[in-house]
């Protein structure tokens, strides 16, 4: 009879294959992973995870939901350190996270799963973008941007997802510390990134006066 398992059981089993599966899902896409590896990669018997899912797109669901929660917090934290004129701390932490994490940023906005049949993915997605809409909020509240909060954060969110991809996928000029003796013209990742936030910036700014 198999053994009852306790909440700490089902716990750390869980955080495990939440490890090995980010890992498999992003460098063999979803359709590339089995229960069956990830059963063999944990180092378990191939039933074993059947008693702590009920498939493998439960497990997609959770490494996603757990990837947007540390998204998110990333994002919080950075937000009640900034000061109020200022989005770049925000927009440092979306773009710091992703290259810390490239496997769970991929993973997050690289596959779509249905909220209602995973609402814990959808509960975390949707922290991300709130904690996003409320920054723009309080800026055009103040009066220190102007439009659409929501439009604002949605344009925020595109511009910044795409320098992100596009540095993952290293299409983008070398960072400073990689860029080669006597690149004296060369633009820098870093150049890159700062112009993009002086336009995005600039575009929403409340005109005075």
């Amino acid at each position: 009879m198999p053994k009852t398992l306790s909440p700490d059981d089902i716990q750390q089993f869980r955080e495990a294959m939440r490890h090995v599966a980010e890992n498999a899902f992003a460098t063999r896409g979803a359709e590339g992973v089995t229960m069956r590896e990830l059963a063999r990669e944990l180092g378990c018997s191939a039933m074993t995870p059947y008693r702590y899912f009920r498939d493998k797109d439960e497990i997609l669901a959770m490494v996603r939901a757990a990837a947007f929660n540390r998204f998110a917090a990333r994002l919080e934290a950075a937000a009640q350190t900034a000061p109020e004129t200022d989005h770049s701390v925000v927009s440092e932490a979306y773009v710091a996270f992703a290259l810390d994490e490239p496997h769970a940023y991929r993973l997050m906005f690289d596959l779509a799963q249905h909220a209602s049949v995973y609402p814990e993915l959808a509960a975390a997605s949707q922290r991300a973008w709130r904690m996003l809409g409320e920054h723009f909020e309080r800026l055009v509240t103040a009066g220190i941007l102007e439009g659409d909060p929501q439009l604002i954060g949605y344009a925020y969110w595109a511009s910044l997802h795409g320098f992100t991809m596009l540095a993952l996928a290293n299409q983008l000029p070398l960072p400073q510390v990689q860029q080669p003796a006597g690149a004296v013209n060369s633009p820098t990742r870093e150049a890159v990134f700062a112009q993009i936030r002086r336009m995005l910036w600039r575009g929403a700014q409340a005109q005075h006066g």
